[in-house]
C-alpha cells in the first residue's frame, strides 16, 4: 500500500478568509496592503495558517468554484495600490476614472490594468521585461490557451466558446493563427495581468511564510464548461461534437441541499486522461504546489466515484454514481511530483471506498463542528471521535456562521450543545472556537466571521443558490482590540503555537 506522509506536521490554528473579503476602498478585497495587514493580525493572534478559496478568474456569479481556468489567477485580485508603489500607475490615473469606480468597478480595474501595461512597456526596466518573458515561457502550457480564450471571449461579446464561429470553437489551426495576429496586443495584456497577479501573490506568500504562516489553498475538482480548460482540451471532457456537455457534475441530496445540487460542470473523460498519464492533472498539481504550502482538494469523493447527471436533466435527482480512477491518478501524481500536500474535502455522502482512498495516501480529512450535535453519540464530528490527521473547522464557507447556526437551533438542541461544551459562560461562537482549538486534530480553522461573532447575514455562500453569494467583506472596526490577545492565549492554552 502506498503511503504518503501527511502534510500536517504540527499543531496549528488558522483563519479562513478569501482575499475578496478583505477591507479596502474598491468593490472587493485584493492582494494589496490590507492582505499584509491581515497576515500581521494572524501572527499577533498566534495563528499560523491562512486558508483561502480558489484564486482563479470567475464568471459573473463570482463563484471561485466556477472558474474560467484551473491555473490562471483572478486579475480582479491585483492590487492597484501596489502598482502605484511600483510606479506603473499614479494616483492621478485612479482619479481620472473616478466615475467608473462606482458605476462599473470591473471596467475601472480593466482600464487601469491597461494603463499599467502601457507604462510597463514604455518605462519598465529590462529586468522586469525579462522576468515577464520568462514567466510567459515558463507557464506556456496553460497561459497561451488561457490568453487566447479570454481575448476571443471579449471579441465575441462574452459568449460561451460553444457559440463562437465554428472555426474558433473547434480550434482550426488557421483560424487560431489569424486570431493570434489580430489580437496580439490584447493577448500580451493578459500575459501582463497574469505576470502581475503571480508576482503579487508570491510576494504575499513570502511575507506570510516569513511570519510563520502556512498558505492553505483550495483546488476545485471541476472547472466551468465555459473555460479555457474545456475549450483548449476538449478531449479531456465528456462533450458532444458541438462541445456541449453530455453529462454534468453535482451531488445527490445531502445536508446542504435536500434535492441535490446540479453544478453544471462537464465531467472528465477519465479513460482519455488515464491513457495519457493524467497529464492535465499533473500540470495542475505542479502549479498549485508552487502557489501554496498546502491545498484543500475540493469534492474529494469525486475521485473515487462521481454523481453523473445527464446534461438534459434540469435537476440532480436523475443522476447516477460512476467509478473514477482516483487510485491510479494519485499514484501517478506521487510518482511524478512526490509527497502531495493535500487535505481531502471528504464531506457529504462518503463511502468506505472513499475513506480507503483518502487513507491509502494518508490525506487529512475535514471535520465540521456544526455537524456534530445531532444527539447521536456515534456522530463522527463529535470531538472524542476526531482523528489526529485531520483539519477541524467551526464551519466552512458553505456553512452558516456559528452564531447564525446556533441561533437557528431548537431550544433542546441549544441545551444539548451547551451541556456538551460544559455549560460555557462565554457567548457563541467562542465556545465552539475553543472546542476546535482543543481538538486532537492537528489543524484547526476558524472562519473570520466567527472570530468577529457575526450572524447569518454575513455567511459567504449558501449552497444550491446563485444570488447574493461570495460578496461578504469585513472591516477592521468589527474587530475588538482584545481579540488578537484572546486568540493567542487560546492557541497557547491548546498547544497550537
Amino acid at each position: 500500500m502506498t503511503r504518503v506522509n501527511s502534510p500536517l506536521k504540527q499543531r496549528r490554528a488558522g483563519v479562513l478568509l478569501h482575499p475578496t473579503s478583505l477591507p479596502g476602498p474598491l468593490d472587493k478585497g485584493d492582494l494589496g496592503p490590507e492582505a499584509y495587514r491581515f497576515v500581521e493580525f494572524l501572527a499577533a493572534s498566534g495563528m499560523t495558517v491562512w486558508q483561502i478559496l480558489p484564486l482563479s478568474p470567475t464568471h459573473n456569479d463570482g463563484s471561485p468554484y466556477n472558474c474560467m481556468s484551473s491555473s490562471a489567477g483572478n486579475p480582479e485580485l491585483i492590487s492597484l495600490d501596489l502598482l502605484i508603489e511600483q510606479g506603473w500607475l499614479s494616483a492621478d490615473d485612479l482619479i481620472s476614472l473616478h466615475e467608473l469606480r462606482t458605476s462599473d468597478p470591473p471596467a475601472f480595474r480593466r482600464n487601469l490594468l491597461r494603463k499599467a501595461h502601457q507604462t510597463f512597456i514604455q518605462h519598465a526596466p529590462e529586468t522586469d521585461k525579462t522576468a515577464l518573458a520568462g514567466f510567459v515561457k515558463q507557464q506556456s502550457c496553460w497561459l497561451d490557451d488561457y490568453a487566447l480564450y479570454q481575448v476571443l471571449k471579449e471579441e465575441n461579446r462574452a459568449a460561451c466558446w460553444t457559440d463562437w464561429p465554428t472555426e474558433l470553437r473547434d480550434r482550426k489551426p488557421q483560424a487560431l493563427k489569424q486570431a493570434k495576429i489580430r489580437l496580439k496586443y490584447s493577448i500580451t495584456q493578459v500575459y501582463f495581468e497574469q505576470f502581475i497577479f503571480f508576482r503579487q501573490w508570491l510576494a504575499l506568500k513570502d511575507y506570510a511564510n516569513a511570519h510563520g504562516m502556512q498558505m492553505f489553498g483550495d483546488m476545485p475538482i471541476f472547472v466551468a464548461h465555459d473555460s479555457a480548460d474545456v475549450w483548449s482540451k476538449r478531449h479531456n471532457f465528456e462533450l458532444d461534437e458541438q462541445g456541449k456537455p453530455l453529462f454534468v457534475a453535482g451531488v445527490p441530496p445531502d445536508y446542504f441541499a435536500l434535492q441535490g445540487q446540479r453544478w453544471g460542470h462537464p465531467h472528465y473523460a477519465w479513460k482519455t486522461m488515464q491513457a495519457d498519464g493524467f497529464q492535465y492533472w499533473t500540470e495542475r498539481m505542479k502549479l498549485q504546489t508552487q502557489l501554496f504550502d498546502i491545498i484543500r482538494i475540493d469534492h474529494f469523493r469525486g475521485f473515487e466515484s462521481y454523481w453523473e447527471i445527464p446534461a438534459s436533466s434540469a435537476t440532480a435527482m436523475d443522476g447516477r454514481w460512476q467509478t473514477a480512477p482516483g487510485d491510479e491518478l494519485f499514484q501517478t501524481l506521487v510518482e511524478k511530483i512526490g509527497a502531495l500536500p493535500l487535505v481531502a474535502e471528504d464531506l457529504g455522502i462518503i463511502t468506505p471506498e472513499v475513506y480507503a482512498l483518502r487513507d491509502k495516501y494518508h490525506l487529512p480529512g475535514m471535520i465540521i463542528l456544526q455537524f456534530a450535535f445531532d444527539g447521536s453519540p456515534d456522530n463522527p464530528y463529535l470531538p472524542y471521535k476526531h482523528r489526529v490527521n485531520s483539519v477541524v473547522y467551526t464551519g466552512t464557507h458553505d456553512n452558516d456562521t456559528v452564531l447564525g447556526w446556533f441561533n437557528s437551533l431548537t431550544h433542546e438542541t441549544k441545551n444539548y450543545v451547551d451541556d456538551y461544551l460544559g455549560s460555557p459562560g462565554e457567548p457563541m461562537p467562542w465556545p465552539l472556537i475553543r472546542c476546535a482549538l482543543d481538538s486532537v486534530s492537528l489543524w484547526a480553522i476558524v472562519p473570520m466571521q466567527d472570530i468577529l461573532m457575526l450572524g447569518s447575514e454575513h455567511r459567504m455562500n449558501t449552497p444550491g443558490t446563485t444570488q447574493g453569494n461570495w460578496q461578504w467583506r469585513f472591516n477592521w472596526d468589527q474587530l475588538s482590540v482584545d481579540v488578537p490577545a484572546r486568540l493567542r492565549h487560546l492557541n497557547q492554552l491548546y498547544g497550537r503555537i
